[in-house]
């Protein structure tokens, strides 16, 4: 009976591992593309800028519409547009258009400005829509409609914008045929607030330093980010326009932009700051949205990967890139599984079967796979990479702590579960020891912390029966999700507590 109960588990087991196993040689090839063609890519960026330069001024450039899609952010809304307004561009060709979907004091801050800039001279409009439908998508294609540009700039309201974005990113439209889009790295203003948007840091630079690169470097498929970015208006138009069936917007209009042959341009050497999510909730709120809205694209774009005459490799990468929340659902099969499994094993004085054998060699091989791009990604871009390194462990813990979060988005969107986009709240704390401003966006607890520290309790024990037998290597593992789960939940219970104290 033991023996057909262990069959049983690894049937489920074993498919759950190889799968984190392939994500993890995944992440190795991603460090190869990026190596590959990082040097190359930089060198031919500052070469072809200045060839640019040489032929074309202010009087040829082309005009540039940038919309602010905001909806309640009263916290951060002056200094997006105070930062947009003080981009260098010559003031005839930037349009300014604020698609403010607000219902709080966000709109009567937003119309003094605007009418603020609009008196100095500035083209700037604040476009407001009597309701939210299609929510971000809805409010990109108002204002599309009604834009100026050629092409269209982008930015969230926790974002600030260098004043020399424009002159940094327009030109790249120019350098060969059918660029949709321009993309540029996400910085971090408050990257050491906390350990929690140090370890956020290290993961949004693993996915702009190397992943994004390592794609659109060498002709796979890459993704716009949602902000930070600039559109060829026909590319938008031409691919149907910003949809509102997916939660990413961003991810769907990418791929519907490059299967109609348009190209995509990612500049990594250009950062644009960006504020990171400072309470546990808002994080995990980010999370669940773009795991949600990746896997319901998934769904939708997937069918039509698969009829293109695209080469296996590139349809590969597609199917992981649009799919890799499922590892999530995957690492807590692992972690329910792992302690029946011990149980049934260890006691046997039989040899451990082969296929559990080749499946835990699979899953160290993999495991080291994360951390090595994290670690290439700070290398690359910073000088005391090594310091910031040291926290790698910190996102591990964080990655494997959301995973119950992360299910459940993912669950939801295979079962059409429909959701409302749910923004991220933003606060304006940049310095560590800031507090979150009393009158704030903090989004409700969700209950699910409370599964995410009993699963912490019970990864915690399979650790134990572990150690108390010393007979096989699912330990480190359970160790890692005990940890991950009970930081996750643990932050959620205190954030729980704080409101409560607030009421």
């Amino acid at each position: 009976m033991g023996k057909i109960f262990t069959i049983f588990i690894l049937i489920f087991y074993c498919p759950a591992a190889l799968w984190l196993f392939l994500y993890g040689v995944n992440n190795y090839y991603m460090i190869y593309l990026f190596l590959r063609k990082g040097k190359k890519e930089a060198s031919q960026n500052g070469e072809f800028l200045k060839r640019f330069w040489s032929t074309h001024n202010n009087n040829t450039l082309p005009k540039v519409t940038t919309q602010l899609p905001i909806y309640n952010e009263r916290h951060v809304v002056e200094r997006l547009i105070n930062a947009v307004a003080s981009i260098e561009y010559p003031q005839e060709l930037h349009e300014i258009q604020v698609l403010d979907d607000s219902n709080d004091e966000t709109m009567g801050i937003a119309t003094e400005l605007v009418d603020k800039y609009r008196a100095m001279g500035f083209n700037i409009k604040h476009i407001t829509r009597e309701n939210r439908d299609g929510f971000k998508a809805g409010a990109l294609n108002e204002g599309l409609q009604k834009a100026e540009g050629e092409f269209i700039a982008i930015f969230d309201a926790d974002f600030v914008p260098d004043k020399d974005f424009l002159y940094k990113t327009i030109p790249f439209f120019y350098e060969r045929e059918k660029v949709a889009l321009v993309q540029t790295r996400w910085g971090h203003i408050n990257r050491n607030y906390s350990l929690l948007t140090i370890a956020q840091s290290l993961g949004m630079d693993g996915h702009f330093i190397i992943e994004q690169g390592a794609r659109t470097w060498n002709g796979l498929y890459m993704n716009f980010n949602g902000t930070a970015g600039i559109w060829r208006k026909e590319a938008i138009v031409d691919a149907g326009g910003w949809h509102s069936d997916t939660l990413t917007e961003d991810l769907d209009l990418s791929y519907r932009a490059q299967l109609k042959g348009w190209n995509t341009k990612f500049l990594f050497d250009v950062v644009t700051p960006s504020e990171l999510p400072v309470d546990i909730n808002a994080y995990k709120s980010q999370q669940h949205r773009w795991a949600k809205g990746s896997i319901q694209t998934a769904k939708k774009i997937l069918p039509q990967i698969f009829k293109t005459n695209d080469g296996f490799v590139k349809k590969t990468e597609a199917i992981i890139h649009l799919s890799q929340y499922m590892v999530h659902p995957m690492m807590i099969i692992l972690a329910l599984l792992s302690l029946p499994l011990i149980l049934l094993l260890i006691p046997s004085v039989s040899p451990i079967p082969i296929a559990v054998v080749i499946v835990l060699f699979l899953m160290f091989l993999g495991t080291f796979a994360s951390p090595l791009l994290y670690i290439v990604s700070q290398k690359m871009c910073y000088k005391d990479w090594w310091k910031r390194s040291l926290f790698i462990p910190a996102l591990i813990f964080l990655g494997c702590g959301v995973a119950v979060n992360n299910t459940k988005a993912v669950i939801e969107a295979l079962l059409n579960i429909k959701s409302d986009f749910i923004r991220t709240p933003k606060y304006g704390v940049i310095r560590r020891g800031g507090n979150i401003p009393a009158k704030s966006y903090t989004l409700p607890v969700k209950l699910i912390f409370i599964s995410e520290i009993l699963l912490s309790v019970y990864c915690f024990i399979g650790f134990m029966q572990y150690t108390s037998n010393k007979k096989f290597v699912f330990g480190p593992f359970l160790l890692v999700y005990a940890v991950g789960f009970f930081y996750v939940g643990t932050l959620s219970l205190l954030q729980k507590f704080k409101e409560k104290i607030k009421c």
